[in-house]
């Protein structure tokens, strides 16, 4: 099992109205007590925490890429491999102009069409109390169930379901890579072929459970449970096989049964389960996208099998600032996903910064959507299906590639508001976007 993810994260700011840290530190100091109320906070903490980034777990003007086959030696989802030119520095401050990458889907220049079956298994949580038995407020237990309607609002929404963009009708990672590789495929219609489209299935829902101390829930005004936050240990320690062959964790159980395959992109659909790392301050991961590593055998040619796969929750209203809500994570993962398969795709220092809100992350890394979550306009409100959803922008290859003029349709930066990104990032930075080493 390799747990090597992208998280979409979200932090509580120091100095926050409401005494949110302040309620988050008593919190964590009194569940000792093994009391239901030792660990429960209002959803204002959740009001007052900003996304601000993701954090990978990798490691002059730009040029056009070239592209290949997928990734060698693999048995995994369906990618292409190529690479850019444009000076730089990697993670140890050594001067880098070449940028390998491998994203998902078949090499645009072929203008082929590429299906992935998508399945989606909704996954029940379940605090348990200091027994060991279900824990309960006020009378309701604490379980947050993905049910029919969210699965169905999932299935209609823009990441599953066609909407109308500039480049084009079609899903929202679909109409991503389009834009972006814009200027690789022809466009006209009896012979525009490139896509990538996702064939959703949902499967049988799964339920785990996570100990007491492991875990914190919000309430609202009313005092009604609205959204849990865990620890990503517990969390990860039951998604992911600890052993080839397992059945006991969730992957485990549907890789051996086969009910997930290495082609697939599986995405694990919870409702307002976050996540946070070491303590509650360490708040609130909503979202990440990796894959679990597998050995391989003799049916495969003895390549290692990577299953792909995102966790993200479907986010209830008003629980976060700046629109995140609804399949705001699961965007964001998904593109990511496709731009960034197996979580090792390294680029040039960039710096995403806003001179509004004062908010700013520096990475070297091909992640599209902690580009723009850090900026004022991080949503795309999407009017379908009889709601409106809210997806995340997304920043394109050509900004991560540093080209100017931008080779995506109509020179975009970003997808699908093409006004968030306006500019590129200064270039070429050093080690933490400083100023880079003089020769």
């Amino acid at each position: 099992m390799k747990f090597n993810g992208a998280l979409l994260g979200a932090v509580v700011l120091a100095g926050c109205v409401g005494g949110a840290t302040d309620s988050a530190t008593t919190s964590k100091s009194q569940a000792v007590t093994g009391t239901i109320d030792s660990v429960k906070l209002p959803t204002t903490f959740l009001q007052n925490a900003n996304a601000i980034h993701g954090e990978g777990a990798l490691g002059d003007h730009g040029h056009h890429a070239s592209f290949a086959h997928g990734v060698p030696n693999v048995d995994s989802v369906v990618n292409f491999t190529g690479s850019f030119s444009t000076p730089g520095f990697d993670g140890a401050g050594n001067p880098q102009s070449s940028w390998p990458f491998s994203m998902v889907g078949r090499d645009p220049a072929r203008n082929e069409p590429t299906f992935f079956r998508a399945p989606i298994v909704p996954i029940t949580v379940e605090l348990l109390d200091s027994t060991g038995a279900v824990a309960s407020y006020n009378g309701t237990p604490l379980r947050f169930t993905p049910g029919t309607d969210t699965v169905d609002a999932t299935l209609r929404s823009p990441v599953f379901s066609p909407f109308q963009y500039n480049s084009g009708i079609g899903q929202f990672t679909d109409q991503m890579m389009r834009t972006q590789f814009w200027d690789k495929f022809p466009h006209h219609f009896w012979n525009d072929a490139y896509h990538d489209v996702l064939i959703p299935q949902v499967l049988a829902s799964r339920t785990i459970q996570i100990p007491f101390g492991s875990w914190y829930f919000f309430t609202n005004a009313q005092g009604v449970p609205e959204a849990t936050v865990v620890d990503i240990n517990q969390f990860a320690n039951q998604l992911f096989p600890p052993a080839p062959g397992d059945t006991t964790s969730v992957l485990g159980s549907l890789e051996t049964s086969r009910q997930i395959l290495t082609r697939d992109i599986t995405t694990l659909l919870f409702k307002d389960v976050y996540l946070y790392s070491g303590d509650i301050s360490n708040c609130c991961i909503l979202g990440f996208h990796t894959y679990d590593s597998e050995p391989g055998d003799a049916s495969n040619g003895n390549k290692e099998r990577r299953y792909v796969m995102n966790y993200a929750s479907y986010i209830s209203p008003q629980l976060f600032g700046f629109g995140f809500q609804d399949v705001t994570a699961l965007s964001h993962e998904i593109a990511e996903l496709f731009a960034d398969p197996f979580v090792d795709n390294a680029t040039p220092w960039w710096l995403s910064s806003d001179p509004i809100l004062g908010s700013g992350l520096c990475q070297n890394n091909l992640e599209t959507g902690d580009v723009i979550e850090v900026l004022n306009q991080p949503v795309y409100p999407v009017a379908m299906n009889d709601r409106t959803y809210h997806p995340q922008n997304e920043a394109l290859f050509p900004w991560f590639a540093m080209q100017s003029p931008s080779t995506a349709k109509g020179g975009a930066y970003s997808f699908p508001d093409e006004t968030v990104l306006p500019n590129l990032s200064p270039h070429p930075l050093g080690v933490g976007c400083q100023a880079p080493p003089t020769p």
